[in-house]
Parts: structure tokens; sequence; C-alpha cells
């Protein structure tokens, strides 16, 4: 059952940015922005966790889930170092995910022909 609310929910987020892509004239940049936005909006009103609880990756996987990430990195962060947290704790929960996209790309690069498409 988790991976079919896994696909369900991760599936209507694809969705509606592709509708928001198809529909609205809103560059992609703009959406992915408004989903890590929306992820800790979510997040910060204690909508976001029963989501995980729920769909598991199907939440955590999307942009949404970067934002939830971002959000619950503060949280512990300023429980843990006061406001000071505010600066560091989104950066240190989601610093393994970034280093892993970077590494993950810049080894895509090592084994593909990179370049401008013409």
């Amino acid at each position: 059952m988790q991976y079919l609310n896994a696909f369900l929910l991760g599936g209507f987020l694809c969705a509606v940015g592709q509708i928001l892509i198809d529909r609205t004239n809103l560059t992609p940049a703009r959406i992915l922005v408004t989903y890590v936005v929306a992820g800790v909006v979510l997040s910060a009103a204690g909508l976001y966790e029963p989501l995980v609880e729920w769909a598991g990756a199907g939440a955590t996987v999307p942009l949404t889930g970067f934002g939830h990430a971002l959000a619950k990195g503060v949280r512990t962060a300023v429980q843990k170092d006061g406001w000071f947290g505010i600066f560091t704790g989104g950066i240190t929960a989601t610093a393994g995910g970034v280093t892993a996209a970077v590494v993950m790309a810049f080894l895509a690069a090592l084994i593909s022909k990179p370049g401008e498409k013409s």
C-alpha cells in the first residue's frame, strides 16, 4: 500500500506541475520555487508531516519534500542552537541531498558528452 500511496501523491504533484506549465505563463523555474515554498509553508503549518507518513517517498522526493526538509532542519536547529539555527538548520538538513545531486551531475557529465544543443 505504501508504494501506491507514494505513486498517488508523487503523481498528483507532477500532474499539478504539468498543468501549471501547460495552462499558465509561469516558467518552470517559478513553478519549482513555488513547490519548494509550498513545502516550507505546509511543513510550518504542520500539514506536510502527515503526507510524509502516508506517502513516504511520494512526499519526500519531489521539490515540496525539499522544502519540508528545509523547514524541518530549521525547526530542529532552532530548538538545539537557538535563533542561530535559522541560518544553519536548512543547510545542515539538506547538505547530503545537495551534495549527492552535485556529485551525480558531475559523474553524468563525465560519462556523457555535455554540450550546447544545436
